[in-house]
């Protein structure tokens, strides 16, 4: 399972913005050789990285030393991601569309950032949505408040207001989908 650099580089960014260089210069210790050689060096945005080694083991750290070990950090890092990510063209492209619209995109944006992965819209109401991921190799909760942290934000530039995720099933608990069920107004 792979992670697009685009993801994996706003991790030190975000870690930098909250907590300060001898907040990140912690972080970096805490990770096992691999991961802090990867964060030691360039990441480049089109490459791909391992999942355990880009995204997993970076954000478990972030929770453990930063947010007493809960998903907060995730939550907040996929916020960051998605405020970061949208940017320029992509930004407008987003503000320009409706929410609905956004969330009806969720198949074809997911797998920009994670690989292999399959996500699809499952029910659609008036403001209220249920997203499931139906392929996910290497499940993790970290990565599932991540993503709900990205919806979030997304929703909220498109012009979502009061935006509501909440996990319902999860690929980490055993279930064989993950369910973000989402409402807006």
């Amino acid at each position: 399972m792979q992670v697009k650099g685009t993801a994996v580089l706003t991790i030190p960014l975000f870690i930098k913005e909250r907590f300060g260089e001898q907040g990140f210069q912690r972080w970096l210790e805490s990770l096992s050789p691999p991961v802090h050689k990867t964060f030691s060096s360039n990441i480049l945005a089109p490459v791909w990285y391992p999942l355990e080694e880009g995204l997993i083991e970076p954000t478990v750290k972030l929770c453990e030393l930063f947010y007493q070990g809960r998903m907060d950090g995730a939550l907040e890092q996929g916020r960051f991601s998605a405020e970061h990510g949208l940017k320029g063209v992509y930004k407008l492209f987003v503000k320009l569309a409706s929410p609905d619209a956004l969330v009806a995109k969720a198949s074809t944006i997911m797998p920009t950032y994670y690989e292999p992965c399959a996500m699809e819209v499952v029910d659609k109401g008036q403001k209220t949505a249920t997203v499931r991921i139906t392929r996910f190799a290497t499940p993790h909760t970290v990565v599932e408040h991540r993503i709900k942290g990205w919806m979030e934000r997304a929703l909220e530039i498109s012009g979502a207001k009061m935006v509501k995720i909440e996990i319902k099933a999860s690929m980490t608990n055993g279930s064989p989908y993950t369910d973000f069920v989402v409402s807006w107004s």
